[in-house]
């Protein structure tokens, strides 16, 4: 009897650990598969999580008369102009800007320009049209690491 139970402990230990084996099989398939599963929300998340939005400020006094190159409205309609020919697209808010220059004062309408899809030698561009155009010693550029969707509904 001793060997007949002998073979069978050895039949069922062996049975139990083909069974730990499959069922360890099993997990690490079941658990590459859910992985790639989510992989293409995860590499289409990652696609658009390195854009970059553009901000430019820019400032519409004259640099040398620091009086307005344009009314408000006129200064708007051409920055406008530049950006919808160089980019076919812009995001634009009216803003004041200010500083201070030794003892002086200085405020100035500001226009603040929002662009995304596009890259910073083009930014350079356009920014180098707007300095050209109003006049500027500079106009400020900000680089902001985004996520973009252009979302269409459902």
């Amino acid at each position: 009897m001793d060997t007949k139970n002998s073979k069978v402990f050895k039949i069922l230990t062996l049975i139990l650990c083909i069974a730990v084996i499959a069922l360890t099989v099993s997990q690490i398939s079941m658990t590459k598969r859910m992985a790639d599963f989510a992989k293409p929300d995860e590499e289409a998340a990652v696609e658009t999580a390195g854009d970059i939005q553009y901000v430019l400020y820019l400032g519409t006094n004259d640099k040398d008369t620091t009086e307005p190159v344009l009314p408000p409205e006129e200064a708007k309609e051409a920055a406008k102009e530049i950006l919808i020919n160089s980019l076919g697209g812009y995001t634009i808010q009216e803003a004041e800007g200010g500083w201070i220059d030794g003892d002086k004062i200085y405020q100035e309408y500001t226009l603040v320009i929002y662009l995304s899809d596009t890259d910073i030698d083009t930014v350079h561009k356009v920014a180098d049209e707007l300095i050209t155009r109003f006049n500027q010693s500079s106009v400020m550029i900000q680089s902001n690491q985004t996520t973009t969707e252009f979302y269409s509904g459902d």
